[in-house]
């Protein structure tokens, strides 16, 4: 701790350089905690604001998701990505489709039309299909004509409820977990946010009691100094005045009686 104080004593005293690149780091580091205050500020509100209308516009956001599976399903084969989302999503979920599995009639390899040549014409992808855990091996064409099958049957290969409706359920069950995560993350956000002000706070006080050691320097010293205070000087003497008196003289006193 000594050498530390010694280095920022030097650096203040005999590096004038130093002094004004403190004061810069002292700028730049209250500048970009209030920006950093600022922003988990917007970022809070933003969320608070989500959260609300989330609750107020369920329907459309159900809507929304129904519409963004429903497009995934028509561009399965197309896109690598979405493929792998799609059977990410349906294993997880243990759903098929948005509402079902009959949504699968969107996809031109997988729709009941006659005029489909596809071998997988009237099935599923692999992901749709209920997992034995006696296999170790993913059948890729368990999902092959399944919905030819009548609808009792079809309960026993692939999971026959949509993903809306599981995400859904899975939502109220898991509800308080997921409100608690919310909510540690907006109580982190705002400890951040008090923790940047006062952090700014502190920084200002210490830079209005700072003061330049060339100030510093010109200042005359304090009455109470550490020098011992030098005995009081005897008041000069009085000098002694000497008054002459002229006093009247006989000869004065006789030409200033009458005749």
């Amino acid at each position: 701790m000594e050498r530390e104080g010694g280095a920022v004593q030097h650096l203040l005293h005999h590096r004038p350089g130093g002094l004004t690149q403190s004061g810069c780091s002292w700028w730049e580091n209250t500048f970009l905690l209030k920006f950093f205050s600022v922003f988990l500020g917007i970022i809070f509100f933003l969320e608070l604001t989500a959260g609300v209308l989330a609750f107020v516009f369920k329907d459309w956001i159900k809507d929304q998701l129904n519409f963004f599976i429903n497009n995934n399903i028509r561009a399965y084969r197309d896109d690598i990505d979405l493929q792998n989302l799609i059977d990410f999503t349906q294993e997880y979920w243990e759903c098929c489709g948005a509402f079902g599995a009959d949504d699968w009639n969107l996809n031109i390899y997988f729709n009941c039309t006659d005029g489909n040549p596809s071998r997988e014409k009237c099935g599923v992808p692999f992901s749709c299909c209920t997992k034995d855990p006696a296999e170790d091996v993913i059948n890729t064409q368990c999902g092959y004509d399944v919905r030819a099958k009548a609808d009792s049957e079809q309960k026993t290969y692939i999971y026959v409820k949509g993903c809306v409706p599981q995400f859904e359920k899975w939502l109220q069950d898991n509800l308080t977990v997921v409100a608690g995560i919310f909510i540690g993350i907006a109580l982190l956000q705002i400890f951040g946010i008090c923790l940047a002000q006062n952090l700014v706070s502190d920084i200002e006080a210490v830079r209005a009691s700072w003061v330049p050691p060339s100030l510093s320097a010109r200042r005359p010293p304090p009455p109470h100094s550490s020098k011992k205070a030098s005995a009081p000087q005897p008041a000069p003497p009085l000098l002694k005045t000497q008054v002459s008196i002229s006093m009247p003289t006989p000869a004065r006193e006789e030409q200033r009686r009458p005749s």
